[in-house]
């Protein structure tokens, strides 16, 4: 039995599936709040899991919760101008185009919709919307002075609304906030690994999104904020590998604003797969006994396909 077992670990597959069970443990137990284990299971953050991990050693800011904004000095030019971005922010909110997506085509912020968030896209990385450039023009203006700024949004919250801990999938940005419309105090917070920070007109965040985190409005008023991934800096010579990331899969993640925009490949994949789940949930609802059935045969058949030697 020893020696099948230790014939078994010294097969290729297995040594990349062990390789993989640490990276996903690393990204568990990272930092001090931690998702239950059987959602950091299926969680995207677990698949992205390696990749992540060569970010961290190459980062060439400190991989803590929140950011110095020293780091970024070229993200200086935003708070000088963030009176620009709230009057725009709250022109578009005004006329109800922060909005939620026009489908389930917004595989990135599916889950918030249900909590009232919205948003308007600037850019994603790649090339700003059209309906950015003829409802943002001047926020677009400042942006595109500022070349490793690669999404940008405004993002609403509105009162009561709470976002619940979560992970973002790409540790290779960082996550901007610039407070737009806030009560400028405790009642509308984020914490980010337990650690918990009050949003502040022209007040200025930055963190790593790959920690736990969540947010909470207990303002009477929607929360405004700009919204921006950040190039994280990092040491040769994963910084071009990064920007290629960026360029091809996160960018295959852009969505619309307006029906008519351009949506990228994962999206409309989501919105199809989004069709198999709606199935899934109403077969769980009709029949639950055959729904279970059927999920625990696909799970013992992907781990078959997984151990199954070469």
């Amino acid at each position: 039995m020893t020696a099948a077992l230790a014939h078994y670990l010294l097969q290729p597959r297995s040594g990349l599936l062990l390789a993989f069970a640490g990276m996903a443990a690393l990204m568990h137990f990272r930092g001090r709040v931690r998702l239950r284990f059987a959602r950091q299971l299926s969680d995207h953050s677990t698949f992205t899991a390696p990749y992540n991990a060569l970010v961290y050693l190459f980062s060439r800011v400190a991989n803590r919760p929140f950011l110095d904004a020293a780091d970024f000095p070229e993200l200086a030019a935003l708070k000088a101008n963030w009176t620009t971005f709230r009057d725009e922010a709250q022109g578009l909110l005004d006329t109800g185009r922060i909005a939620a997506a026009t489908g389930d085509n917004d595989i990135g912020f599916h889950s918030f919709f249900r909590r009232g968030w919205t948003r308007f896209y600037l850019k994603w990385y790649g090339e700003p919307l059209p309906s950015a450039e003829r409802w943002a023009p001047r926020s677009l203006e400042i942006l595109k002075r500022v070349p490793s700024i690669k999404g940008a949004m405004f993002a609403a919250l509105p009162p009561g609304a709470r976002l619940g801990r979560h992970r973002d999938p790409f540790a290779g940005s960082v996550r901007y906030h610039l407070g737009l419309v806030t009560p400028n105090d405790d009642r509308c917070w984020i914490e980010v690994d337990g650690e918990r920070r009050a949003w502040g007109d022209g007040e200025v965040m930055l963190f790593d999104e790959t920690y736990v985190h969540e947010a909470f409005n207990g303002w009477d008023r929607t929360r405004l904020v700009l919204f921006c991934d950040v190039e994280r800096p990092l040491r040769q010579p994963l910084t071009a590998l990064n920007r290629w990331i960026a360029a091809n899969v996160m960018h295959a993640s852009r969505t619309q604003n307006v029906p008519g925009e351009s949506v990228g490949a994962i999206n409309r994949i989501y919105e199809q797969a989004a069709k198999l789940i709606a199935a899934g949930k109403a077969l769980k609802a009709r029949n639950p006994q055959l729904y279970r059935m059927l999920k625990i045969d696909a799970a013992i058949g992907l781990v078959a396909v997984l151990l199954a030697p070469w």
